[in-house]
């Protein structure tokens, strides 16, 4: 029997709303970096039928043009919806411990919130929620193509084709 290979599929989508304001910096190549942490609700029943919500706290973390959004328009507090892969990273601290962190290596967030039209006071109407796309992830290595045989492949395209996707 031939191998099966999985794919590797590290992708996260959630939505949540910022604990602070984003942290902004450049790296020492300046390149734009933003962190912030983002709280989502879990609502479940528990054992005698009550229900229950639980906080869990998500790291995020933004580059380049991503980077520069967030920071012109992302305040503690505000919801945005956040496509991603999860990283982990390693440190040690001044002090001699190891730290680690999993956290969400950003590659589009939509601002929820949305932002009046108009003047300073907010009189006028509202713009849709914005996307912005990290611009500098190439999407294709993420694509199942590589899992497929010809035929399969062949198959979905003329499918696409007869739909006009």
């Amino acid at each position: 029997m031939a191998d099966l290979r999985m794919p590797e599929i590290n992708y996260v989508t959630i939505v949540g709303n910022l604990t602070k304001d984003p942290i902004y910096r450049a790296t020492s190549n300046n390149t734009p970096v933003v962190n912030f942490y983002i709280a989502t609700n879990r609502k479940y029943r528990d054992s005698s039928n009550s229900l229950q919500e639980d906080v869990c706290y998500i790291g995020v973390v933004a580059w380049n043009k991503l980077a520069e959004s967030c920071k012109n328009k992302l305040k503690k507090g505000y919801a945005v919806l956040v496509d991603g892969e999860l990283q982990s990273r390693s440190w040690k601290t001044e002090d001699g411990h190891n730290r680690s962190v999993v956290e969400i290596k950003a590659r589009r967030i939509q601002f929820l919130n949305k932002h009046a039209k108009g003047n300073e006071h907010g009189n006028g109407s509202q713009d849709e929620a914005e996307v912005f796309v990290d611009e500098t992830v190439d999407y294709t290595e993420d694509s199942f193509d590589k899992f497929l045989s010809p035929e399969e492949s062949n198959l979905i395209n003329n499918d696409i084709n007869r739909q006009g996707i």
